[in-house]
């Protein structure tokens, strides 16, 4: 028996969208460092955050092959938890704290869509795809050695948003490397009432909390990213400038709560 946390709402629980908390997570990183201009960045931000002008349109680029969870052994149902993710965060400042902001993110299956908006990100449906690691060596599965090269792509409404390689060139061995920003969402429900459009239910900034985080190999190198136009789409203005980094890593954490900063929400 499982308790109802999301809709829909039914006697055992079984047909929730994804299941209540506690939500595990590991999956593969690649991860690629890249600056955009400062006022593409600047104009992404909801008004409670501040643009980091020491930043100078600093961003990170991520893409993750995902298994998921929770309490009742959901990694077993692979077809269901298993997902692929890519998504943008931006440098940017709360009360003068350095934190990362989540503008774009997409995602290929529903239950993750449903955890994401939870939280606050603001999760679409896409296809995402990045180069696999296999413990048997061959020509079709890079290394964890000078010279891996692992690629990424990810598109949306058949539309390709983000292509990205990264090619390795040494181990992590200071974490700090990895950048530590706190990760920044604005959680917003929209009423439908006539008359209440611009009242919505829920609009709360929060900071995500993430349990018992875990890196598990991580290397770093060249990290290259592209953000081609795409009609309808605006994920293009924070195209690089200029590339930095490029990272792959395992991951690992638990979530279990969320902390809320702002909470604007109608009454």
């Amino acid at each position: 028996m499982k308790s109802n946390f999301f809709v829909p709402l039914t006697p055992r629980g079984l047909s929730n969208i994804s299941p209540p908390p506690p939500w595990h997570y590991a999956g593969d990183f690649l991860v690629i460092d890249f600056w955009a201009r400062p006022e593409a960045v600047s104009s992404i931000l909801p008004a409670e955050l501040q643009p980091d002008v020491k930043a100078e349109g600093h961003a990170q680029a991520y893409f993750i092959d995902w298994q998921f969870t929770g309490g009742h052994d959901e990694l077993l149902d692979p077809a269901r938890y298993q997902y692929r993710e890519f998504f943008v965060l931006v440098d940017a400042l709360f009360n003068g704290k350095p934190v990362a902001f989540c503008p774009y993110i997409f995602v290929d299956n529903d239950a993750a869509i449903a955890r994401g908006w939870a939280q606050g990100f603001p999760k679409r449906y896409g296809t995402v795809f990045q180069t696999r690691l296999f413990a048997a060596k061959g020509p079709a599965s890079p290394q964890l050695a000078p010279g891996g090269r692992f690629g990424a792509s990810a598109s949306a409404a058949g539309k390709r948003i983000a292509r990205g390689t990264v090619t390795l060139d040494k181990a992590v061995t200071d974490p700090a490397a990895l950048g530590s920003r706190p990760t920044i969402n604005l959680r917003h429900f929209p009423r439908l009432a006539a008359g209440q459009w611009e009242r919505p239910a829920v609009h709360e900034l929060v900071e995500s909390v993430m349990d018992n985080f875990s890196v598990a190999d991580a290397w770093m190198g060249k990290g290259e990213l592209t953000l081609p136009e795409c009609e309808n789409e605006e994920l293009s203005e924070l195209a690089p400038v200029r590339c930095g980094n490029g990272y792959r890593m395992s991951v690992s954490y638990s979530v279990t709560d969320l902390k809320t900063l702002v909470d604007h929400s109608a009454k």
